[in-house]
């Protein structure tokens, strides 16, 4: 039997550990992928530490992976070996539960997600369900694609059901990992994009991503500012602080809409009568399907949007993880495995 290297936790809360292990043969309905890249995610730290519900060790984590086609199970139409794909959040759902049924499968109630549910992409190669593949365009690198299979579904996916129109105020709340994505898309599909962040230190960084105007958090009310340049038709919260949520909402316009993507223990308070006279709203958003992931590759490609990376081998995924984890990096770590 053939070996691969792989990366995988083997206790809740244990180190990652880089393990030989035989290569997966893919069964019926799956197929084999040569691992090219993973992102690393924050949420990788549930696998880490152990804080998804029934999660089985060891685990190999990874859901932002990049790669090639190896091997075909049986059943497979429509893909072929040496195809370009992508698998991200959505790693396969069942089909059958009432959320499937509905068409809604990213909320499947048997929802899989790589890394959780099945070894994940830090390793020389995956197994997947074929429902869970997104095509990659020719024209966008393995280490660019991989964090557009989160981060970049997440805010692209948002957006494009918010609502929003061309030329209608919208503002990205965060420029991090999702936020530096979501502030591209934005201007991109042709709105009228605001940055929001923390520090007059990070406008040079908005201006350059496309934003027309920046809001520098600690030198002003954020609210006030948004409502200076007509009032946001949607705010896309990529932030993980309920806080800044709460000082954003004042800032919607009539009809807007804040949709929160980032998640936080703390609530957001909203002002009911502005809520009610401005007609306004929150919602969440989460991420989306594969045939999303597809969608959101393609536009990427099209219209030259591309993540902020640094690149480790697999060998360092450790270090990789506690760069990605520590707030440091630039905006989005990725191991290059291929």
């Amino acid at each position: 039997m053939s070996r691969m290297k792989a990366v995988q936790v083997e206790a809740a809360g244990g180190p990652l550990t880089l393990v030989e292990r035989d290569i997966p043969q893919p069964g019926d309905g799956h197929v084999r992928i040569k691992v090219q890249a993973c992102g690393i995610c924050h949420s990788d730290s549930l696998t880490k530490e152990g804080l998804w519900p029934g999660l089985q060790f060891p685990r190999v984590p990874g859901h932002e992976i990049a790669g090639v086609i190896d091997a075909l199970g049986s059943g497979i139409e429509g893909w072929t070996v040496g195809q370009r794909v992508g698998v991200g959040w959505h790693g396969g759902h069942c089909g059958r539960c009432a959320r499937c049924r509905q068409g809604d499968f990213v909320l499947c109630e048997r929802a899989q997600v790589p890394g959780i549910s099945y070894d994940g992409g830090y390793a020389e190669f995956v197994v997947a369900p074929v429902e869970a593949l997104a095509s990659i365009p020719d024209d966008l690198s393995d280490a660019d694609a991989a964090p557009l299979l989160c981060a970049g579904i997440t805010t692209f996916n948002a957006l494009r059901n918010s609502g929003a129109r061309a030329g209608d105020v919208v503002a990205i709340l965060g420029i991090g990992g999702l936020g530096h994505l979501g502030v591209q898309f934005a201007r991109k599909m042709g709105f009228r994009t605001v940055a929001i962040a923390r520090g007059q230190d990070k406008a040079a960084l908005a201006k350059e991503l496309g934003a027309h105007h920046y809001i520098d958090s600690r030198a002003g009310n954020v609210a006030e500012e948004l409502q200076k340049l007509g009032g946001a038709r949607v705010i896309l919260a990529t932030v993980t602080s309920g806080k800044a949520m709460s000082a954003a909402v004042g800032g919607l316009g009539l009809n807007g809409k804040m949709i929160m993507v980032g998640i936080s223990e703390e609530p957001v308070e909203v002002p009911i009568a502005q809520f009610i006279m401005g007609r306004n709203s929150v919602q969440g958003w989460p991420s989306g399907t594969s045939a999303d992931s597809q969608d959101t590759l393609a536009f990427s490609a099209l219209s030259g949007v591309k993540p902020m990376i640094e690149e480790f081998p697999l060998e360092r995924a450790a270090e990789a993880y506690e760069r990605m984890m520590s707030g440091d990096a630039r905006f989005r770590v990725v191991l290059k495995v291929g």
